[in-house]
């Protein structure tokens, strides 16, 4: 039949397509994958204790390359385990491939053990579905899957998820595909001029919009300009994919996590322009209090999801006007027993230039956006989703797509006991990665949930659901072969910081800090969620 087989036809495209590194965590179904691995240059394996770990590192990558990685994995249950932090890269329009291995074409109607409807486990997460019936077809579509997964600088990134039999990778008679050039982006739903004119007799009414990609300095800049030229107020989403950030970069305000307060911050807006965002919404639905936060009466406008168009805005209403940006300025060194506000304030004076920060610290992390709003430039990576276990993998991604970087990754400890084992992904791979885990020893995030339904946990059954006591990120870190220290005072805290950023590779520090006890402090109000988990 001639040609080469599947896999390395699939493995050779992705490569010539820009996709250089593959997370895995594979099984029987992926071994020709597996084996064509070290035949195709410039593609590069991570091994991955938990699949969870390797969607969320793809995740992570495609954040900060602006390019796809790809992630292998094993059948519908090894897609199904990846499925969080799969649904967490979709929330971000993250450009990510997924292979997925499955049963030989002929295998599938024996309903062996593993036999799933990967295709529809796969809809789930993914803008684009395929499944390659045909040896000859492995090398375009696997440039098909990489061009629907786009780039994170586009508003149509995303998950792109191939299904493939295993006769298809073994068999030969495959070829690699060129690339498929990118689409074109898409146009703005709204007229720009027709949002300057709207802006220039009505800008005190309006409200700026916006997330994804305009979260970058050029989008950030033209939306100062523009609201210094008109008036208009600026919010961001809740849980931007990535922010630029930092001293010399204009800042902007979240939208609250709390409905009422996110409520709050669009009163009295008549116009509402979204720039790399969709309508706001509040988290979660509650009795008798409305889902979505766009005042009754205010008109909504949608300028798109790149930068461009608010560029575009910014010259035609504010030609003259420099953009605002952060001054720089560190908040000062605490000292005494450890707390979640002081730990802010550590990390506040010590955040590197040039750091990326992966933020999985939920209620611990209420009062870091403005302890770190002066520090050096830096990029800021949230929870877009809700689903939590994302915090540590997605620093695996960032790291091994920037490693002159240095990561951060601020943890909460119960949803960081969801992919832990990417701590030893850390080790394997040598990543300069600095975890800070807030061990308050609560999913303190449900209690306060709980608290808002107007009813206190007992003493009994309801209250252990919320207890997480007896964790120690120590010995876990350790058991991994990554290096942990325990801070219990802001100085201890600082010493083992400025430590672990001095020397390269990965080190865990376990903060330990009382809970949260309520959502009264302002601070609350830009809290995640501990979301869904599925």
């Amino acid at each position: 039949m001639g040609g080469v087989n599947g896999a390395h036809a699939i493995l050779a495209t992705l490569a010539q397509g820009g996709v250089e590194v593959c997370f895995t965590n594979p099984g029987t179904s992926e071994m020709h994958l597996v084996a064509e691995l070290d035949s195709v240059p410039g593609m590069r394996g991570v091994l991955c204790l938990f699949e969870g770990g390797a969607t969320g590192a793809a995740d992570g990558y495609g954040r900060m390359a602006g390019t796809p990685a790809s992630t292998l994995l094993h059948l519908g249950p090894g897609l199904g385990n990846g499925l969080a932090n799969l649904h967490n890269a979709r929330r971000a329009g993250t450009p990510v491939v997924n292979l997925v291995g499955d049963h030989a074409t002929y295998h599938k109607a024996l309903d062996a053990p593993l036999e799933s409807d990967i295709d529809a486990i796969a809809g789930a997460v993914s803008q684009w579905v395929r499944r390659t019936e045909d040896v000859r077809d492995a090398g375009p579509d696997a440039a098909a899957a990489v061009a629907a997964a786009g780039t994170s600088a586009h508003a149509d990134g995303g998950v792109a998820t191939l299904v493939l039999p295993a006769d298809i990778c073994w068999s030969e008679g495959a070829a690699a595909a060129a690339p498929v050039p990118p689409a074109p982006a898409p146009v703005p739903d709204a007229d720009v001029a027709e949002v300057a004119d709207l802006l220039r007799h009505g800008g005190e009414h309006a409200v700026l919009f916006i997330g994804g990609a305009v979260m970058r300095r050029p989008g950030l800049e033209a939306v100062s300009r523009i609201a210094l030229a008109t008036g208009a107020r600026v919010l961001a989403e809740n849980s931007p994919a990535r922010q630029e950030r930092g001293a010399g970069i204009p800042g902007t305000e979240r939208i609250a996590f709390l409905g009422e307060k996110g409520a709050a911050q669009l009163a009295g807006a008549r116009h509402l322009v979204l720039a790399g965002a969709q309508p706001p919404v509040t988290f979660f639905a509650y009795p008798g209090r409305p889902s979505s936060l766009v005042p009754e009466g205010c008109t909504v406008v949608d300028l798109g999801g790149t930068a461009a168009a608010l560029q575009h805005l910014a010259d035609l209403v504010a030609p003259d006007v420099r953009p605002t940006p952060a001054p720089l300025a560190r908040p000062g060194m605490p000292s005494g027993e450890l707390t979640a506000q002081k730990a802010a304030a550590v990390v506040g004076a010590l955040l590197p230039e040039g750091a990326i920060v992966s933020d999985e610290a939920i209620t611990s992390g209420w009062w870091l956006p403005s302890a770190t709003a002066g520090c050096p430039p830096h990029d800021w990576l949230t929870v877009t989703g809700g689903a939590i276990g994302q915090g540590i993998p997605l620093a695996v991604g960032a790291a091994i797509a920037c490693p002159d970087r240095p990561v951060i990754n601020l943890q909460a400890d119960g949803s960081a006991m969801y992919t832990l084992q990417a701590l030893w992904t850390q080790a394997r791979e040598g990543l300069d990665i600095t975890t800070i885990v807030f061990n308050n020893a609560s999913y303190a995030i449900l209690g306060m949930e709980y608290d808002r339904l107007g009813t206190a946990p007992g003493n009994g059954g309801s209250k252990a659901l919320f207890d997480l006591a007896g964790l120690d990120f120590v010995a876990l870190a350790n058991g991994l072969d990554v290096p942990a220290t325990r801070a219990t005072t802001a100085e201890e805290l600082a010493d083992q910081l400025r430590k672990a950023i001095a020397e390269p590779g990965p080190h865990l520090i376990e903060a330990v800090v009382p809970p949260a006890r309520s959502f009264s402090h302002p601070a609350a109000a830009g809290v995640p969620t501990k979301g869904s988990q599925a």
